[in-house]
């Protein structure tokens, strides 16, 4: 998101402090809502537009500033002393002028109190152990899928390789590689271009963005029907799908209606009745699959296997309905 959209107006500091502290004094503590803090993240970029770069509030430091061919990059700490910030003491990639968020880390603890931690619900419903992350970014995602699922493994496409290296200096992504080498493996290219692994994934997560909207391909049923061939039957498919919130870079991309087209061109792809939607902190996470075609039935289920911390997200889904 625009970084001078981010403010708590309403919202008292105590109370923002005292739920950071809470959820930063358990490795794992559980997320508590508030306000929407993450309007505009999203994970992969094509190549970076000529706009002006968004000097950094007063409660960021600078930690890192790289250019490359497909984005501006820049990681930045915000200060725990800006008790009145949600993200107090998280560290923060930021891409292209606009300083949109891409990725969020919290020492020593892999949630995000973001639609990441909706991916991250995901693995109880999969028919096999394994996930593509389209759209890897710094790697939020894979950090809370490898902490609460010991047996999973992932995939992760990411276009640009300067995005990972600064991953791997700045977000601890080369020692997230090492300790998990036989469950991690992270790919630069076009995740539209990713090849499934034999006999497909149990899942794919997707979080594609192009210049602040979601990625024009994902209007596209055909797009979908590629990324569904990846999936192994009863398999589920997420994705980010922005939603009102989102300002893209370039006019006419409104977020909301880019949202509802993505959603359209999911159903026309994977069929009437097979898709549910969330709505995240006005992020909106569309899913496929079994779990999508009777979200109630299936909710109780899905959450007696869920971690704890992630139970509140099985009850949030319902169908999607064009029209």
């Amino acid at each position: 998101m625009p970084l001078q959209r981010w403010n708590l107006e309403g919202h008292k500091k105590e109370e923002v402090l005292a739920e950071h502290e809470e959820m930063m004094a358990f490795l794992v503590a559980v997320p508590i809502p508030g306000p929407p803090i993450l309007r505009r993240l999203h994970l992969t970029t094509t190549r970076a537009s000529a706009v002006r770069i968004h000097p950094l509030p007063e409660e960021l430091q600078l930690v890192a500033d790289v250019r490359s061919p497909h984005n501006h990059i820049r990681v930045a700490d915000v200060s725990r002393l800006a008790a009145s910030h949600p993200l107090a003491g998280a560290r923060l990639l930021l891409l292209d002028g606009p300083g949109n968020i891409h990725s969020v880390s919290f020492p020593h603890c892999p949630l995000t109190r973001t639609y990441l931690d909706v991916f991250a619900a995901v693995p109880p419903l999969l028919p096999r152990p394994s996930l593509a992350v389209l759209g890897f970014g710094a790697g939020s995602a894979a950090r809370a899928l490898l902490h609460f699922y010991p047996d999973l493994s992932v995939h992760g496409w990411e276009l640009d390789p300067s995005v990972i290296a600064v991953a791997r200096d700045f977000f601890g992504l080369a020692e997230l590689e090492r300790s998990h080498a036989d469950r991690l493996v992270v790919h630069i290219g076009d995740a539209l271009e990713a090849e499934a692994v034999p006999g497909g994934f149990g899942g794919v997560l997707v979080d594609l963005f192009a210049n602040g909207s979601v990625l024009p391909e994902l209007q596209e049923a055909a797009t979908w029907h590629r990324i569904g061939g990846m999936v192994a039957p009863g398999g589920t498919v997420m994705v980010n799908c922005g939603g009102g919130c989102v300002e893209a870079e370039e006019e006419g991309r409104d977020g909301e209606a880019v949202k509802d087209a993505t959603m359209l061109a999911m159903a026309a792809a994977f069929g009437e009745g097979t898709v549910s939607m969330m709505d995240m902190d006005e992020s909106w996470v569309a899913m496929t699959g079994p779990a999508a075609c009777a979200p109630e039935e299936a909710a109780a289920a899905w959450k007696d296997r869920l971690p704890p911390q992630l139970r509140q997200y099985a009850d949030m889904w319902r169908p999607y309905i064009h029209g």
